[in-house]
């Protein structure tokens, strides 16, 4: 007996279920497919472009599959997941911009750091002087407590204060930014303590000591930078001081004076370290920066001097004709001097004889045919930009900006600006922006002419710039 019955309605196959669905076999295909509907996905309009190469190629595929996987993704995640994704992206993104800065700043650090190596070495060399080409408007400071002229300036590392002091004996402090009257240490009077005549003075690095040195006294006045308050008297040069300044971002001071020493202090402690001798005259000026050096100028006796203060050694150079009355270092191999034998020079440490000179910088006196006697000079630190100014025919100040040439080996004249009085002092602010200049109805040495139009005071002469650079 079979253990099938056949369906008596047909005598065809028996019926498969797939998937428990009972199939049909067709004429057209195989007994058991179904019917699927076509599903077109979408695809850029680009599809058919030609890629230029093979990688280009390769990459467009690359990103229209990236495309794809992330629209399936966004469509299968849940809300959770997408929170997660836009985290890890932004994540990423955060990332990618920290590295950027670092790279950035990584790049300005090595930059600074070789500025900073080529300044240690007196390599450094900005080429500044070919942006200037005028003047503006020059802005007058005064005080009516200084009523005799201006002696010596100094500025703040930061170009906000300077500070000015007069044949009085007064000290003014000065707001760069404000134009005005700070603090004030009034000379001596009848009856009262004080300077009788500010020869020079210095501020140091941080704006803690002010120094000073007075005509009517053989001591270093020590002053605090910001109430001008007195701190104490530094004794030990037998003449007048003449000179002052501080190492670059420390309290060790160098004193120069009419007894031909210079003095190392340390201010710290207020104690006295050393002296040197060499010059054969009084001291007429001093310098420094960074090194543990100073430079001087002797005066009549016709020498610039480097103090190796470490080695205990000096460098002696020779050039003028008659004194030498300012020194000043443009970086820690190259300086600037004059004097009134009307010569400009630069030189290198490693030359006894200038790099470069011009005779009669600022012309010849119509008087006595001698050339014009240059008064006071500036350095632009690090940079090929120098100042220079002098005594005209009729005692007026003319000041001169020059640009060093290559290697320092030539001057160049870039522009002239003319004031009435004695320009007894020059400096320029830390940012290269202003001119500031001592006036005074008189010399700074002596009281040989006097120019009555004149007035005593603080000049601050802003300088223009080409696109401001």
């Amino acid at each position: 007996m079979s253990f099938f019955i056949r369906n008596s309605r047909g005598g065809g196959p028996p019926k498969r279920k797939i998937n428990g669905k009972v199939g049909k076999k067709t004429s057209e295909g195989p007994p058991f497919k179904s019917k699927k509907k076509d599903i077109k996905k979408s695809t850029p309009e680009d599809d058919e472009s030609i890629a230029s190469s093979d990688e280009e190629f390769a990459e467009e595929r690359e990103k229209k599959n990236h495309v794809e996987e992330e629209s399936d993704v966004e469509e299968d995640e849940t809300a959770q997941e997408k929170r997660l994704r836009l985290a890890r992206k932004y994540l990423e993104e955060i990332e990618r911009e920290e590295k950027d800065r670092a790279d950035f700043e990584e790049g300005a650090v090595a930059k600074r750091l070789q500025e900073e190596y080529l300044e240690d070495k007196g390599r450094l060399r900005k080429t500044v002087a070919k942006n200037y080409t005028g003047h503006e408007e020059p802005i007058m400071l005064r005080c009516k407590d200084q009523k005799s002229s201006i002696t010596c300036l100094c500025l703040s590392s930061d170009g906000k204060s300077v500070y000015s002091g007069s044949k009085d004996g007064t000290v003014v402090k000065w707001s760069l930014n404000d134009k005005k009257k700070l603090k004030i240490i009034k000379g001596k009077r009848k009856g009262t303590e004080g300077m009788k005549y500010v020869r020079c003075l210095a501020i140091s690095t941080d704006g803690k000591f002010l120094v000073a040195g007075d005509n009517g006294s053989k001591e270093v006045k020590v002053y605090s930078g910001d109430e001008l308050t007195h701190i104490k008297n530094l004794q030990g040069h037998r003449d007048r001081v003449s000179g002052l300044i501080f190492r670059r971002d420390t309290h060790t001071l160098y004193s120069a004076s009419d007894d031909r020493s210079v003095k190392v202090w340390n201010l710290d402690d207020m104690a006295y370290v050393e002296s040197m001798f060499g010059h054969q005259n009084g001291i007429t000026s001093i310098d420094a920066l960074s090194r543990e050096r100073a430079i001087t100028s002797g005066g009549y006796d016709g020498t610039i001097r480097i103090w190796k203060i470490v080695e205990e050694s000096q460098l002696i150079f020779n050039g003028h004709s008659g004194s030498i009355d300012a020194v000043k270092l443009i970086n820690e191999e190259n300086f600037l001097s004059c004097g009134d034998d009307g010569q400009l020079c630069v030189w290198g440490s490693m030359k006894k004889k200038p790099l470069c000179s011009v005779p009669e910088a600022h012309g010849k006196d119509e008087e006595n045919g001698r050339p014009m006697w240059i008064s006071s000079i500036a350095t632009f630190l690090n940079t090929d930009l120098v100042a220079s100014a002098s005594i005209s025919g009729s005692r007026d100040g003319v000041i001169r900006l020059w640009q060093c040439g290559e290697s320092f080996r030539s001057l160049t004249m870039l522009l002239e600006i003319k004031v009435v009085g004695f320009v007894n002092s020059l400096a320029f602010t830390p940012d290269g922006k202003s001119l500031v200049a001592g006036i005074g109805q008189e010399h700074k040495l002596g009281r040989w002419w006097r120019v009555p139009e004149g007035k005593n005071s603080i000049v601050v002469i802003p300088l223009i710039r080409k696109n401001g650079k």
